[in-house]
């Protein structure tokens, strides 16, 4: 029943985000449409804030489960940014709010890891240099997070896939070359 509670309060909360801006929602609201008392909430959550993190905590770990290999950066992206699809006018209103950083941090988070998992197993192939791995790692998903908060606050009105897509003709092949060019140079100087 305690499970059952907290997804109400959960569904509920994503409902009324998907109506209001994050800033626009109270306690009350919550419970008042979930059918369930201040003290139930409260036995979950100590606010509205820790609710969000909850929420995103969670989907971090499912994405992170769930996925553990990509053989394309893009298919590594699209599941990085597919709550922000699945949840457009939710995220927007996380991204237009005052908690905005509990949103950047989930991103972020997934984009990286998504990203470590595709490109280590490039870098190990060809025996790449940890550090010359993980500065690709970070420079990657650092774009990658500046071009979703680009698409955030645009209202996410380009379509994702199209853009995704591009980025991947764009970019085919740069990872394992720039992980190669790094280990030739390397082994030049020894």
């Amino acid at each position: 029943m305690a499970l059952e509670t907290k997804q109400a309060i959960i569904k509920t909360f994503m409902q009324l985000l998907n109506e209001k801006s994050f800033d626009k929602i109270t306690v009350t609201d919550i419970v008042n449409r979930c059918g369930v008392n201040r003290n139930t909430f409260y036995y979950y959550y100590q606010d509205i804030f820790d609710l969000l993190e909850e929420i995103f905590t969670s989907e971090t770990e499912k994405v992170i489960k769930e996925h553990q290999h990509y053989d394309t950066w893009e298919e590594a992206f699209n599941i990085a940014v597919g709550f922000a699809r699945i949840n457009k006018r939710a995220v927007y209103h996380i991204f237009n709010s005052v908690n905005r950083q509990i949103l950047e941090d989930y991103l972020f988070k997934v984009i990286k890891k998504n990203m470590t998992e595709y490109v280590e197993p490039i870098a190990a192939e060809i025996n790449a240099d940890d550090e010359d791995r993980d500065a690709l790692i970070l420079f990657y998903s650092s774009a990658l997070m500046y071009m979703t908060l680009l698409w955030l606050q645009s209202g996410m009105k380009k379509n994702s896939d199209e853009y995704i897509s591009r980025l991947g003709f764009l970019l085919e092949g740069n990872i394992r070359h720039s992980l190669e060019k790094r280990k030739e140079l390397r082994e030049n100087k020894q």
